[in-house]
């Protein structure tokens, strides 16, 4: 396997791997968990190179941080340092689970890092951010805020996720931003007209998630697949009746050129969007170890201009049928005003 060669989110952010470690799944959204197996896979890609760990307090209400902090604690003392976490906050929850809005003051921020610090077990977070934009309050007091936990130690850097062009100045002009976090892979590709751009102007990276549009693009999905209750993905649009239908045929045509270079859609899809640029580290949702083998083995992919030719042909920009989210969670987006 090729090696992890590190990238450097934006001018003024962090090194980390090629890959970072999505760790979302592991806690909630996508049905049932294993916290054995999630634990393992994160020993795995620590053990692989991987070092970025990326989560949100409110995957799982919790869940997750605490998840990170038994791995952590249980690695081996030489991958423990070198890893890296990346945070998002501000997601607000009732009892049920019901998400009910975002909180972006600067004492409801420093608050979610208090939180945020105990239940991983860490003195600092690497990469802190709030996961939407909150409407009510300006970005630059939020942004604000998180720089003096910077200044603090409670925090190295700071990003952003799912905000648009316009946000992203705003957000620039009062601290330095390493990354943004925002879906990008090839059927999630709205960034490349405006947002990318301006991150590259700014010298700000991306981590990109998304990158296999949880599971879709992965070529493990299928159409009679049952999912379980409170799987996100019954209630995603291109996961429904024709649109799924439409998508599962893009994956199909994707498939004929994976095969032809004798490597597995997931793989190509992953290497697509590290073909990107040096700037994108995309982060990878592997919930198994054997599903993060299989990640891993996009670092050896080699993808020419003919492949890639072949690619935007399968599936052109703008191809999936469906919105990301559904039109409640669509209203949350920054990025996609």
């Amino acid at each position: 396997m090729t090696a992890l060669r590190p990238r450097t989110l934006g001018s003024t952010g962090p090194q980390v791997s090629t890959l970072g470690l999505g760790c979302m799944g592991m806690s909630a959204l996508y049905g049932e968990t294993d916290r054995p197996e999630s634990v393992a896979t994160i020993h795995a890609a620590l053990d692989s190179g991987i070092n970025l760990l990326d989560t949100g307090d409110f995957y799982g209400m919790g869940h997750n941080e605490l998840l990170i902090n038994e791995a952590l604690r249980t690695a081996p003392a030489a991958a423990r340092e070198q890893a890296l976490t990346s945070v998002k906050f501000g997601a607000l929850r009732t009892v049920e689970g019901a998400f009910s809005g975002y909180d972006g003051r600067p004492a409801a921020v420093k608050n979610f890092a208090a939180y945020s610090l105990q239940r991983l077990g860490l003195d600092h977070i690497d990469v802190y951010r709030i996961a939407r934009l909150d409407p009510d309050v300006p970005i630059e007091e939020t942004v604000g805020a998180i720089a003096e936990l910077v200044e603090a130690g409670h925090v190295r850097h700071i990003g952003l996720s799912e905000v648009g062009a316009q946000t992203i100045r705003r957000a620039a002009s009062v601290a330095p931003i390493s990354d943004l976090q925002i879906e990008y892979s090839l059927i999630s590709r709205s960034i490349e007209a405006e947002i990318l751009p301006v991150c590259r102007e700014l010298g700000i990276g991306v981590t990109a998630y998304g990158v296999l549009s949880r599971g879709l693009i992965s070529g493990h999905f299928t159409r009679d697949r049952e999912l379980a209750a409170g799987d996100f993905r019954t209630m995603s649009p291109r996961f429904q009746d024709e649109n799924l239908r439409h998508n599962l045929d893009l994956v199909e045509a994707l498939r004929k050129i994976a095969e032809q270079k004798g490597v597995t859609v997931a793989q190509i899809a992953i290497a697509w969007v590290l073909a990107q640029g040096a700037d994108i580290v995309p982060l990878v949702g592997a919930r198994r170890r054997d599903r993060l083998t299989e990640a891993l083995g996009s670092l050896d992919v080699e993808l020419t201009p003919a492949d890639l030719a072949a690619i935007e042909e399968a599936v052109p920009a703008g191809a999936a049928a469906g919105a990301r989210y559904p039109d409640s969670q669509m209203a949350h987006l920054d990025s996609e005003r």
